[in-house]
């Protein structure tokens, strides 16, 4: 008998449940399943990624979700926690080019990836003083520095983050943040060019902001790019999706696909299990990477969601057309910008508008410029992207069509060509898709924006206080959206669990 219950003992494992297997919900999967515990993964979907998936038709392939890959070692990280070798299963290369910038009078600009060729070309094309555009950079830098361990390493919400020395350091050293400065007023003092500025604004939509109400603190966001480097996973932005998930599968974590989580049981104040489509789960630990509104609104029965989940303002959605290009364009690259003419204009008919403007700045990704399988030979694909709104129930099928002819007209005027004549398969997402096929509330991509000084701290945290065992990881809690972030939530939920 003793013999029966010391293998008992020595077999039990602790069990996590992850619900979403968007990349925060997979590196969640894979920092528990390091720690020890048995992880199952449920996914409403029939496929992990979340965002990040792909499309093709017609011989192109799409990726559907970010398409900038920046501190790829947060991916790295996940390989080495078993003792795998990351090149072995996912490798990417070095950007010398961070972004082809194309602006309304005609001139363009290529922005290099080194921050000393940045400072050269700026000063060269824009008329820039090299010296202080170097300084910007270099400050950029250090305000990351100083910020990382307390604003994205670890919980915001905990007070030994706040007491240990990198915490007091950063607490010190707020003021430098200029948080009581807007983006756009401190980057017009820095640079004497109009068109400088708007391309550090631009910075603002990396976490779905506006630059002219978001605060300055969010110019360390350029040190990702000219500072830590810009990079392309070999196999597209889906291989982050696919390498992370086959790892997930060989250390034994399960996923169960098509499951849709209807709540999580929570019993004597302790988070104990969800109840699924399928059936019920019991778990020691749950972990959701759901958009926390809906987590609150669907999963959390009679547990009320708080003012600050409620009241947010949400970040920017997106509006995207997956266009088959039969044309190759010299002139593009990986990352392309095309800037509307009054970006203020534009920022207020997402955010005070709630409307899409009728001069939108276009992104446009081309995978194919580096992974020739992606298109036909002689052809591009074009993942196109303008900033708009959330849905707050907008005519999006009159705003599409609006903003199609609106993208249209400006690619063909700067780029010389009729650009609707060239397209040969189209697939569209915007933000009613983007939250039915995601959960994102409102389709908003990053979850809550950044247009006021504190909203780091507005941010939900990655554990509930009053819930035991309860976490959440993604990007629409703490520290915020984009690979990187969603990569680092998961880092800090593996830190709380115990």
């Amino acid at each position: 008998m003793n013999k029966l219950r010391f293998n008992l003992f020595q077999t039990y494992m602790a069990k996590a449940i992850i619900i979403g297997s968007g990349v925060a919900g997979i590196a969640s999967a894979l920092r528990l399943r390091a720690k020890g515990y048995e992880v199952h993964v449920f996914e409403s979907n029939d496929s992990p990624g979340g965002k990040m998936r792909e499309i093709q038709s017609k011989g192109y392939r799409f990726d559907t979700g970010p398409s900038l890959f920046t501190m790829p070692e947060l991916v790295d990280d996940l390989f080495r926690l078993f003792g795998e070798n990351p090149r072995d299963s996912f490798s990417y290369e070095t950007l010398k080019v961070a972004c082809h910038y194309f602006y309304e009078d005609g001139t363009s600009f290529m922005a290099p990836t080194e921050s000393g060729k940045l400072s050269e070309a700026l000063a060269e094309s824009h008329g820039e003083n090299a010296g202080k555009v170097k300084r910007f950079l270099d400050k950029s830098k250090y305000l990351y520095e100083l910020t990382s361990p307390v604003f994205l390493e670890n919980s915001l919400h905990k007070s030994s983050t706040y007491l240990s020395k990198t915490g007091l350091k950063g607490i010190l050293n707020l003021w430098r943040l200029n948080m009581f400065s807007t983006m756009n007023s401190v980057n017009t003092k820095w640079f004497s060019n109009p068109k400088t500025v708007q391309l550090f604004n631009r910075y603002a939509t990396y976490n779905g902001s506006n630059p002219y109400k978001a605060p300055a603190t969010l110019n360390i966001i350029p040190h990702l790019e000219y500072g830590v480097g810009t990079y392309f996973p070999n196999g597209g932005m889906i291989d982050v999706t696919r390498s992370l998930y086959e790892l997930a599968v060989r250390q034994g974590i399960t996923f169960h696909f098509k499951s849709v989580v209807e709540s999580i049981i929570i019993q004597d104040s302790k988070a104990t299990g969800i109840r699924t489509n399928a059936g019920t789960y019991f778990a020691d630990v749950v972990v959701s990477n759901m958009d926390i509104y809906h987590t609150y609104g669907h999963l959390l029965k009679g547990v009320v969601m708080p003012e600050t989940v409620k009241k947010v303002e949400s970040s920017s959605s997106a509006l995207i057309f997956y266009w088959g290009i039969k044309h190759e364009f010299k002139q593009l690259g990986l990352h392309n910008i095309f800037f509307a003419k009054d970006y203020k204009k534009e920022f207020s008919a997402i955010f005070d508008n709630n409307q899409v403007s009728d001069d939108p700045t276009v992104y446009i990704n081309i995978t194919s410029k580096l992974k020739k399988d992606d298109a036909p030979e002689g052809c591009e694909n074009w993942f196109v992207m303008v900033n708009v709104p959330p849905n707050k129930g907008q005519d999006w099928e009159k705003l599409i069509a609006q903003a199609k002819a609106s993208i249209l007209a400006k690619l063909s005027r700067l780029l010389g060509t009729d650009i609707e004549k060239l397209i040969e398969t189209e697939d569209i997402l915007d933000p009613l898709s983007i939250e039915k096929r995601t959960s994102s509330y409102r389709g908003a991509l990053y979850g809550s924006s950044s247009n006021s000084r504190l909203a780091a701290f507005f941010r939900h945290p990655n554990y509930k206080g009053s819930i035991n065992h309860l976490y959440f990881c993604g990007g629409s809690v703490h520290p915020g959206g984009g690979i990187p972030l969603c990569l680092r939530s998961a880092e800090i939920v593996s830190k709380l669990v115990s």
